[in-house]
């Protein structure tokens, strides 16, 4: 099976990602179990940062997110690839553009656009057949926007929801870039750079872009 392979941006055979799964590489656990539980701890553990954006390959790497409390949902989608392929689960990267409705002053007043791209969401396969699940929004920030936190069965699909909690639009896909085996870290700077031209213009040599 491939999207199994140690990579230098998926790099799980680091001390990091090492200590973090420990709890869950264990046989009492089964593999749906494991994965639950690691998607919980990456949602939550490390809050959701849209406006942090890392332009160098080295903070792409899984040991490196790691080291933060916070992530971009690029960064956050690593962050639990690595993990499950530790724990022999095959998983993978999928980006797309999305677009939010919701709490987006700072946003539209940040980028220029109330659309983020890329977006970056999980496949896993469990059990026979992939799964998709975005771990991005983190509880405590689901609870400030009035939105339900994206709860995984390892059965189900487990997406953005399309609607708050009141019935309001909350987050619209607009475009599926499709999953890929690696990090793609040059698609992933282009599409920031036809997206954001702005922005990335006063970025050059910069590691980490804050807005």
């Amino acid at each position: 099976m491939e999207y199994l392979e140690h990579t230098y941006y998926l790099d799980y055979k680091s001390k990091e990602i090492q200590e973090l799964i420990e709890e869950f590489d264990t046989q009492d656990l089964s593999s749906k179990e494991k994965a639950i539980g690691w998607y919980y701890k990456v949602r939550d553990q490390w809050k959701y940062d849209p406006y942090s954006i890392h332009l160098s390959k080295e903070k792409y790497r899984a040991s490196e997110v790691a080291k933060q409390d916070y992530g971009h949902c690029v960064d956050k989608s690593i962050l639990l690839i690595a993990g499950l392929r530790a724990l022999g689960i095959p998983a993978r990267i999928h980006l797309a553009k999305v677009k939010n409705h919701i709490a987006v002053e700072r946003l539209t007043e940040k980028f220029g656009t109330n659309e983020l791209a890329p977006h970056g969401m999980v496949d896993l396969f469990l059990e026979g057949k992939w799964l998709k699940v975005s771990p991005a929004f983190n509880k405590a920030l689901c609870e400030k926007c009035n939105v339900a936190p994206l709860d995984f069965d390892g059965e189900q699909d487990s997406m953005f929801h399309e609607y708050d909690r009141v019935g309001n639009v909350f987050m619209e896909y607009v475009e599926d870039y499709g999953h890929f085996e690696d990090v793609p870290f040059e698609f992933m700077i282009a599409t920031l750079e036809t997206n954001y031209p702005d922005i990335m213009k006063i970025s050059e040599g910069l590691e980490m872009l804050k807005v």
